[in-house]
């Protein structure tokens, strides 16, 4: 990263960092809103989960979509398919989708995000939680 010149580089870096953390830690309502867990344990991390969650982040900014909370989480059990996103749109289960790339974030974010399409990827919930 190239040193910051001057105050005024300073605070755009500012404001660019701040408004990734917002689209990542908002905690009103969210059952309302579009939550995308990304897995970054060492397999996903090792299999470019970083990108995946950066490019959903940048994707989602270009697409001006802001009822979305982009956050990671551990392990999902799925290292076979790394990178691996649940998304989970209001009101709906989650959904899991395997060896996500950065042309697949875009698909999910115009089928599945805007419109509810599913798209191919999708990991089968094999087992149920016990309540």
């Amino acid at each position: 990263m190239a040193k910051v010149q001057s105050l005024a580089e300073l605070k755009k870096l500012r404001e660019r960092i701040k408004s990734n953390i917002d689209l990542r830690e908002k905690g009103n309502n969210i059952e309302e809103m579009i939550l995308i867990k990304v897995a970054m344990a060492t397999c996903g991390i090792a299999a470019g989960a970083k990108t995946i969650m950066n490019s959903f982040i940048d994707e989602l900014k270009k697409e001006k979509i802001e009822n979305v909370v982009v956050t990671q989480t551990g392990c999902m059990g799925y290292c076979h398919s790394e990178p691996t996103v649940e998304i989970t749109l209001p009101g709906k289960e989650g959904i899991i989708f395997g060896n996500v790339d950065e042309k697949k974030v875009k698909e999910l974010i115009e089928r599945y995000i805007k419109s509810g399409e599913l798209v191919d990827g999708i990991i089968p919930n094999n087992y149920k939680t016990i309540e």
